[in-house]
């Protein structure tokens, strides 16, 4: 799950995610990935919520699906959005969701990125090892 970037700081994602045959997917890219990075796993909103308020140390990026129980995607961005102390996180949603309506209210709300899963495993790999490089190489705010 660590590898060595260019920048010599680990990228530090909160994947929320409540399908474990995703968060593997996910997991796997990431682990074949160039760059430096561990991945904190939680499976809804109200984990998500919990997990941010409660780590003495923020991630550098969230990604997440928008079709969970307890608290679905939107809530938890809207959530997230309006707390003082998470507002200028980084949320990239990576969903199944091509739903327009989503879309919108994802980006009213904040978001950095909204990227579809792809059926195909190598379309998927593509897009997420894309998303990853990009948070790597940006300024972020610590």
């Amino acid at each position: 799950m660590y590898k060595k970037n260019k920048m010599g700081n680990k990228l530090h994602i909160l994947l929320v995610e409540d399908d474990r045959i995703e968060r593997l997917k996910f997991l796997k890219v990431v682990n074949k990935s160039a760059v430096e990075s561990q991945v904190f796993e939680v499976e809804n909103g109200e984990e998500a919520m919990e997990y941010l308020l409660q780590s003495s140390k923020l991630p550098s990026i969230v990604v997440l699906d928008l079709n969970m129980p307890k608290m679905n995607g939107i809530e938890f961005l809207s959530k997230l959005k309006k707390h003082e102390k998470l507002k200028y996180l980084p949320a990239i949603v990576l969903t199944t969701s091509s739903n327009q309506k989503d879309l919108l209210e994802c980006y009213k709300i904040g978001i950095a990125g909204y990227v579809l899963k792809p059926l195909r495993y190598d379309q998927y790999e593509i897009r997420v090892r894309t998303l990853i490089n990009y948070w790597n190489t940006n300024e972020l705010v610590l």
